[in-house]
């Protein structure tokens, strides 16, 4: 079967997982783990977006990830995010591209870190008018904590598909077509976005997040323009 490669996905979402795992097969701290794949990150956006992608988030760090792990690993997080948002380059290939950026989540509610805050609000700002791409970073995030939100909201109204959407931190986002995990664990975790990816496509990959590259993305924007989308026909 030969791939109908104009069938671009709108909206890819993808968990990146094994940056701990990849470390430590190399004998390396977790945090390397994580600033390689930072990299990767800036990498795979770059390359969805030249690809036809018009929308890319990224689970950056669950709630559980920033609340659980040792506070040595999470400051790392934190300083990696930091120092990545506050290069000039980064903004600059931004606006170039006309990429949007924001980060949801609950990070700020965890750790206060004002140099971050600072960083994240100025590159948000900065790329607000942008209308071309758009990158969603989740920081912190859960999506069973972000359902239950929603749903307090509505407490004494009329439950409606239009109002719970509209009362999650996502429910501006269109729907994810197409969900990458990598890591060699094909689950769903923490309810990840789970009203936007109630008609998604799943792509499971044993490759850990460091090593997903371009190739890789080929190949499962290839598997996702192969399948058929029956949406309950």
């Amino acid at each position: 079967m030969v791939a109908n490669t104009n069938i671009v996905p709108y909206h890819i979402a993808f968990i990146p997982d094994g940056n701990r795992r990849w470390a430590s097969m190399r004998q390396l701290s977790p945090w390397q783990g994580h600033q390689d794949g930072t990299k990767r990150f800036r990498e795979i956006s770059s390359d969805a977006f030249t690809a036809g992608v018009t929308y890319v988030t990224f689970w950056a760090a669950s709630y559980d990830n920033l609340q659980k792990r040792s506070k040595v690993e999470v400051d790392y997080l934190y300083k990696i995010l930091r120092e990545e948002l506050a290069k000039p380059q980064l903004l600059k290939d931004f606006l170039d591209n006309g990429i949007k950026v924001e980060v949801l989540g609950l990070w700020k509610e965890i750790i206060h870190d004002k140099k971050l805050v600072e960083a994240v609000e100025n590159i948000e700002y900065k790329t607000a008018k942008c209308t071309k791409h758009f990158l969603t970073i989740l920081f912190g995030y859960d999506g069973k904590m972000e359902m239950l939100e929603s749903v307090r909201q509505l407490a004494g109204h009329r439950v409606t598909e239009q109002g719970l959407r509209k009362g999650l931190m996502t429910g501006h986002l269109p729907d994810v077509d197409l969900v990458v995990r990598t890591g060699g664990e094909p689950h769903w975790s923490a309810g990840f976005m789970m009203w936007l990816t109630a008609n998604s496509q799943f792509y499971f990959t044993e490759t850990l997040w460091p090593d997903f590259d371009k190739k890789h993305l080929k190949v499962a924007m290839k598997e996702f323009a192969d399948r058929q989308r029956r949406m309950g026909k």
